[in-house]
C-alpha cells in the first residue's frame, strides 16, 4: 500500500499482522485499566462517593490511575488512526512502523510502570491490581508487542524512512482530511518564512513579537478561526486550531500562543455572553482589532482559582476592582481582559466569582499600562517569551457595569470551567508543535554532525531517539484530534482534552531534552535554538493546568 511514493516492500522490521496483534492487545489493557479503576474506587469510594479528602491522601494512586487511562485512551486512539489509513490505503511502511512501535513501548509501560515524571512511575501493583488481574498483559498479542514491538532494527528502519522524508509536514499521515492538511500546509509556509528565521533571535533578546506579524496572523484568520461566521469569524472545527497552533508553534511557541488567549475569550464569550456582548465583542476579536488576555491566577492561589480575593465593588453601574494578579501572557499590549474577581464579599469559595471584559489601553515600552488604577511589573522567564508576563496590581480599576459577562454575577467560575476543554485541546496542540521542533532540529543536526568517522544519527541510541520522538509525537496527535472531534460533535470532554494535554505536554518536553542530548554540549549553548526550545517545552507540564491537577481531573471523573 503505497503512501506518498514509498513502497510497501516486506521488512524484518515489521511484525505480520500488525493491526490484527494491535486490536487483540486493546481488550486486555482495557480489562486492566477499568481493574485499576474498580479497585481504587473500593478504597476512595466505598460508597459511591469520592469520600471527603480521599483522593488528595491516595494522590499517587490516583494520578497513577490517571496516566493508565491516559496511555489506553491513546493506544485506542492510534488503533484508530491506523484502521483509517488502512482503509484508505494509505498505510505505508512509516505508519506500520510508527504503530508497532507505539503498542510496543507503551504497553511495556503499562505492564513494568508509566512515568508521570521524571521521579515518578505509575505501577499497577500500588494501585491495588493484583497478579491475578495483571495476568491479562500476558496474553499472546500483548506479549508478541512488547517482546517484538520496539526493537531497534523497527527503530533504525523508521529512522531511514524519515530522512528519505525529510521536509515533510510530518513523518507519518496524521489521518486528517484534505482541507485541514491544506490548512496545515498555508500555515507552516508561513511559520517557515515569517517566524522561524526570527524566533530565536526574539527570545534571545527578549523582545515581544513585532505586531507586524500579529497583523498577518491576523489577515490569515488566526483569531477567529472557531469563531462563528455570525460573529466575524470563520466557523472552523477546533480540529482546524489544532492544525493552526501545531503549525505556529513549531515555528515559535510564542507565536503559537498568541492565539490562545483568543480562543479563551471568545470561548467565555460565546458560552456565557450576552448576546449584545457577542455582538460588540466577537468580531473585534475575530480580526484581531483588540487583543485579549486572561487575567486569572493569583499570586498566593495558583491552581486553587476557587479562593481568589480580587475584589470587584460597585460605584453606581460600574465596579471597581482590587486586588493582584499574576503570570498574566501579554498584558501590556492587550486591549481587554477576561479578569475574575470577587463580587460576593461574604464567599470564601467559588461560588462568589464573577467574570468580566475589563478595557484597558494597549501601553508602550515606556508605559505599558497607562490607565488609572491598573499597574504592572514584568516577570523575567527561561522561556515562553514574544509576549512577555506581568504581575499586575489593580487600585479601584474601573470597570463598565455592562461588561460583566453575561450580566449576571456568581458566575464566573462556571463560565469559566466551560473554557477549560478548548484551552487544553489548543494546549495539547501547542506541545506537538513544540515536540515538532525539537525533532526538526535534532534530526538535522545528527545527520550533519560528525563524530569518529560517521554522522550521529547511524549510532543506534541517537536514531532510537529521533525514532522515538516521532512516534510519541503521532500517539499525542491522534489523542489531541480525538479530543478535538469530541469538542466539534458537542459532547463533553473535559476527560479527552486533559488526556491530551497531560501526555502532549510530557511528550514535547522529552523531545526537548532528548533533541539537546543529541546536541550535546552545543544544546547546552545559547546560541542553538534546541536550547530555547526547552525552555519553552518546559512551561507545557505547567500552564493550563499542571500535570498534577490535570491527572486529579482524570482521575476524579474515573472513579467518580
Amino acid at each position: 500500500m503505497p503512501h506518498d511514493g514509498q513502497t510497501r516492500q516486506p521488512s524484518a522490521a515489521l511484525l505480520p499482522n500488525l493491526l490484527e496483534l494491535t486490536s487483540a492487545a486493546l481488550e486486555p489493557i482495557r480489562a486492566v485499566a477499568e481493574h485499576a479503576a474498580v479497585q481504587l474506587r473500593k478504597r476512595l469510594a466505598p460508597e459511591g462517593k469520592l469520600a471527603q479528602g480521599a483522593l488528595e491522601a491516595e494522590q499517587t494512586a490516583a494520578h497513577g490511575l490517571a496516566w493508565i487511562a491516559t496511555v489506553v485512551e491513546a493506544l485506542s486512539q492510534m488503533q484508530g488512526w491506523a484502521l483509517r489509513l488502512e482503509a484508505e490505503g494509505r498505510f505505508g511502511e512509516m505508519e506500520a512502523l510508527i504503530h508497532q512501535i507505539a503498542f510496543g513501548e507503551y504497553l511495556a509501560q503499562i505492564r513494568g510502570g508509566i512515568p508521570m515524571s521524571q521521579g515518578e512511575i505509575a505501577r499497577l501493583d500500588e494501585i491495588g491490581v493484583g497478579v491475578d488481574e495483571r495476568a491479562e498483559l500476558e496474553q499472546p498479542a500483548v506479549a508478541e508487542l512488547i517482546a517484538r514491538g520496539n526493537t531497534q532494527a523497527a527503530r533504525t528502519r523508521l529512522v531511514e524512512l524519515m530522512q528519505a522524508a525529510e521536509g515533510a509536514a510530518s513523518f507519518g499521515a496524521t489521518g486528517l482530511d484534505e482541507e485541514l492538511e491544506m490548512i496545515r500546509a498555508q500555515f507552516r509556509r508561513f511559520a517557515e518564512e515569517r517566524v522561524v528565521p526570527h524566533a530565536h533571535g526574539w527570545h534571545l533578546r527578549d523582545e515581544l513579537i513585532p505586531m507586524e506579524i500579529i497583523a498577518e496572523m491576523a489577515e490569515l484568520g488566526v483569531f477567529g478561526l472557531t469563531i462563528p461566521e455570525e460573529y466575524g469569524g470563520f466557523g472552523l472545527s477546533k480540529a482546524s486550531m489544532c492544525v493552526v497552533s501545531e503549525e505556529l508553534s513549531r515555528g515559535y511557541i510564542g507565536v503559537g500562543s498568541l492565539g490562545t488567549r483568543s480562543e479563551i475569550a471568545a470561548e467565555l464569550i460565546l458560552c456565557g455572553g450576552t448576546e449584545a456582548q457577542k455582538r460588540q465583542w466577537l468580531p473585534k476579536i475575530a480580526s484581531g482589532e483588540i487583543l485579549p488576555t486572561a487575567v486569572f491566577t493569583e499570586p498566593n492561589t495558583g491552581s486553587d482559582l476557587g479562593s481568589l480575593r480580587t475584589r470587584a465593588v460597585r460605584e453606581g453601574d460600574d465596579w471597581l476592582i482590587t486586588g493582584n494578579k499574576t503570570w498574566i501572557t501579554h498584558a501590556a499590549r492587550a486591549h481587554v481582559m477576561t479578569l475574575l474577581a470577587r463580587t460576593d464579599p461574604e464567599t470564601t469559595d467559588w461560588r462568589g466569582l464573577s467574570m468580566f471584559l475589563a478595557e484597558k489601553t494597549p501601553g508602550t515600552d515606556d508605559d505599558p499600562f497607562p490607565d488609572e488604577g491598573l499597574t504592572g511589573t514584568e516577570i523575567e522567564v527561561l522561556g515562553y517569551r514574544g509576549m512577555k508576563e506581568y504581575e499586575l496590581a489593580f487600585d479601584r480599576f474601573r470597570v463598565k457595569g455592562e461588561n460583566l459577562l453575561g450580566g449576571v454575577e456568581g458566575q464566573g467560575f462556571k463560565q469559566l470551567m466551560q473554557t477549560f476543554e478548548s484551552a487544553r485541546i489548543q494546549t495539547a496542540a501547542r506541545a506537538i508543535g513544540v515536540a515538532q521542533s525539537a525533532l526538526d532540529l535534532a534530526l538535522r543536526y545528527a545527520q550533519e554532525r560528525r563524530q569518529f568517522g560517521k554522522p550521529l544519527i547511524a549510532f543506534p541510541r541517537v536514531s532510537g531517539k529521533l525514532a522515538t520522538m516521532a512516534v510519541e509525537i503521532m500517539i499525542a496527535r491522534q489523542l489531541t484530534y480525538h479530543a478535538a472531534r469530541e469538542k466539534d460533535g458537542g459532547r463533553r470532554c473535559d476527560l479527552e482534552a486533559g488526556m491530551a494535554k497531560l501526555l502532549g505536554a510530557r511528550v514535547a518536553w522529552a523531545a526537548a531534552d532528548n533533541g539537546v542530548q543529541i546536541h550535546g554540549g552545543n544544546g547546552f549553548a545559547l546560541e542553538y535554538p534546541i536550547s530555547r526550545v526547552l525552555c519553552d517545552a518546559r512551561i507545557l507540564n505547567i500552564f493550563e493546568g499542571a500535570a498534577e491537577i490535570q491527572a486529579q481531573v482524570i482521575a476524579r471523573r474515573l472513579l467518580s
